[in-house]
């Protein structure tokens, strides 16, 4: 029977030499990813289903890392906070990593990558939306519940229904100012925000090749802003390399059959792409950036676990050394690897954190989920009343970076970063 990397990975995750979508499948997980935001409510539904004094399935499987509402004064913020402190110490896990702390990292879908806790062929569970982004590496990686991954921390198992395919192909090269968030908007776009609801969305295709290991990051963060239950594209040498860097763990990549069935299949020449827009109030709103320089900003926005990783930060600095902007701009890194990064890292001799000051960007935030998810009041970059913002997060709802009145365009740091300076949306191949 052929089949499809989803199908693969959770046959062997559940001891089966096959599965087919629609199967209701026990399966083994390697990872369970929380946060700040859900992770007292996992270990209140652990401690309730297995009891005060029960230990969890696996100290190493268990990867607790604060990153949402970590920079506020909000009490009930720094509640959960101690929260989770308290079950680390007497769970004794060894991958928790705590604000305020020197083993701090930041932003848990781009830390988790960046500490080797990401495999090919591996099971992450993740209470986060966008835990999908872990496909990026060849695992099949998806969000869960509270409830499910209380019962994922006692028992390192989920019952799940195995998900049909959506097959998209990704073939040629990008041209100048076209990026990995203007291939995936554009998907969306072309499926919709349902289009895609309860399937893997897998990348294949000779263009994957050209796209770095964050490239590939920001495509499979995405996919749940289809409705998908993962985002996936085959390890590669690129992708094992990166793997092996970070870990000396033992993985064993999967791949699809080259005839496994499919539910649709959609075919990219990445050559045609263009820069683009996704214009309020959700990810399928496509447009083309050169098409929309009437609508005027009052902020721009860079950051998130799809925009802020280093790659996006140099992309950002092509278009604004020697530029200033014109609205307010918001820089915040996802993790301290990046920050630390926008330091050492140099377009034209110059580093990034020279270029984002001398072209008058606010201060760089410490690297957090920030307005990502709005945050309490004092949250950096939080939207207010009537703003209207170019974002490169990966979600623009009614209400996401704050105010319910503030319109989120979302788009690339090419095409945020030349719209800083404009003070529009701009097509970022004007400013290359």
């Amino acid at each position: 029977m052929s089949m499809t990397i989803t199908e693969k990975i959770l046959a062997r995750a559940a001891g089966r030499d096959e599965v087919k979508p629609g199967d209701n499948i026990w399966v083994n997980a390697d990872i369970l990813l929380t946060h700040d935001v859900c992770g007292p409510g996992t270990i209140g539904v652990f401690k309730r289903e297995f009891g005060e004094d029960a230990a969890v399935w696996s100290r190493e499987g268990v990867v607790i890392i604060p990153d949402h509402y970590i920079f506020t004064k909000d009490v009930k913020a720094h509640r959960n906070i101690d929260i989770l402190r308290e079950f680390v110490q007497a769970q004794d896990l060894p991958y928790y990593y705590d604000p305020g702390t020197a083993n701090y990292k930041g932003v848990c879908h781009v830390a988790m990558p960046q500490e080797g806790h990401v495999r090919p062929g591996e099971v992450i569970f993740g209470t986060d939306s966008h835990t999908c982004t872990h496909g990026a590496l060849g695992a099949f990686a998806t969000g869960i519940g509270n409830t499910d991954a209380g019962f994922v921390m006692g028992t390192g198992k989920l019952l799940i229904k195995v998900p049909e395919t959506l097959r998209f192909t990704l073939n040629g090269q990008l041209q100048k100012g076209v990026t990995a968030k203007d291939i995936i908007l554009r998907a969306i776009g072309d499926v919709g925000v349902d289009g895609a609801t309860y399937c893997a969305m897998e990348f294949d295709g000779d263009g994957i090749e050209g796209l770095t290991i964050e490239d590939r990051m920001t495509i499979c963060n995405m996919a749940i802003e289809a409705g998908g239950k993962n985002g996936i594209i085959a390890s590669d040498d690129k992708a094992e390399a990166y793997v092996r860097a970070r870990t000396d763990k033992p993985f064993t990549p999967l791949y699809s059959d080259p005839d496994s069935p499919v539910r649709e299949h959609r075919t990219y020449d990445l050559s045609e792409l263009v820069p683009c827009v996704a214009e309020p109030n959700l990810p399928d709103k496509y447009a083309v950036a050169a098409d929309r320089t009437e609508v005027k900003l009052t902020r721009a926005y860079i950051g998130s676990c799809t925009g802020g990783k280093i790659s996006d930060f140099i992309m950002a600095a092509q278009i604004l050394k020697g530029r200033k902007v014109s609205v307010d701009t918001f820089l915040v890194p996802a993790t301290q690897e990046v920050a630390e990064g926008l330091m050492s890292e140099h377009v034209d001799g110059q580093s990034l954190v020279e270029i984002f000051a001398d072209a008058d960007c606010l201060d760089i935030a410490p690297p957090s989920c920030a307005a990502c998810l709005g945050g309490p009041l004092d949250t950096f970059g939080r939207a207010n009343t009537d703003e209207v913002v170019i974002s490169t997060t990966n979600r623009n709802f009614i209400g996401r970076m704050g105010s319910k009145q503030a319109q989120i365009y979302l788009a690339s740091p090419y095409t945020a970063a030349a719209s800083a300076v404009a003070g529009h949306i701009a097509d970022p191949r004007e400013f290359l």
